[in-house]
């Protein structure tokens, strides 16, 4: 589903990300670790498409992706999930969740100003299909209200439903369980484990690391910008250069 081939973005003269390839397969959860400094959100943004790559591509599919605008990319099923709770706060729960699904939309901006009634008809399909993610992720009851008044926990679930509503194919989660208590990571965890029964392909950045080896099918590990291993939890545990340039003796026993 996803194809990242010798990927490289640099500020300056120094590499964030340096001639990174892997492959995620449909519906597989993809964990990416690495210390502070090892590329990872670089990596996202640069798949996202809001960060040019300096060299090498980017497959959704078929379809190469990394000459392409972020908003085409969205078009095609990339979505992101950021580790700050973004949120559209004036607006309610519902609306917040609507807003995801405006890639995908067909009217344009003169049928939308004059409420015409494609427009009308599509908005009602992008508030059904709202609904039923927000029922989900377990905030349906709270439709209507505001998004700033909800719990931290409960707005990265928001943040999630405002991803799925545009049907998404790849699915970045950028620490999505930065500053969540314990009793708001399991459940969050809970929703992230669902999504790939729904054939969702998901890439999870994560410090937490026994959230990611307990979420992940296998785990790419980057350092300083490259990829120094790749595959199932309990191998990369194993690893001795994953030890040495993140985990540490006591995580990896």
């Amino acid at each position: 589903m996803l194809r990242v081939e010798g990927l490289s973005r640099r500020f300056g003269g120094v590499y964030a990300v340096r001639e990174v390839s892997f492959h995620v397969e449909p519906g597989e959860l993809r964990g990416i670790i690495g210390p502070n400094g090892a590329g990872k959100s670089t990596l996202f943004h640069v798949i996202a498409g809001h960060l040019r790559a300096h060299a090498g591509t980017i497959a959704v599919g078929q379809r190469r992706i990394d000459a392409l605008r972020p908003e085409q990319r969205a078009a095609l099923g990339v979505a992101i999930v950021y580790q700050g709770a973004r949120i559209f706060r004036r607006m309610s729960v519902i609306e917040n969740v609507m807003v995801g699904a405006h890639c995908k939309a067909r009217h344009g901006f003169v049928e939308a100003l004059l409420r015409l009634p494609r427009c009308r008809k599509e908005e009602a399909r992008i508030q059904d299909r709202a609904e039923r993610v927000l029922e989900q992720v377990g905030l349906v009851e709270l439709r209507d209200r505001p998004a700033d008044s909800l719990a931290l926990g409960q707005q990265r679930s928001l943040q999630l439903a405002r991803a799925l509503v545009g049907d998404p194919s790849v699915l970045l989660l950028d620490e999505p369980a930065s500053g969540l208590r314990a009793a708001e990571r399991n459940q969050f965890a809970r929703l992230v484990r669902g999504l790939g029964a729904r054939g969702i392909t998901v890439l999870l950045v994560e410090h937490d690391v026994a959230l990611v080896t307990s979420l992940s099918d296998r785990i790419t590990v980057l350092d300083l910008g490259r990829v120094i291993a790749e595959g199932p939890p309990a191998e990369i545990r194993r690893d001795p250069a994953v030890v040495a340039a993140y985990l540490g003796e006591a995580s990896a026993s």
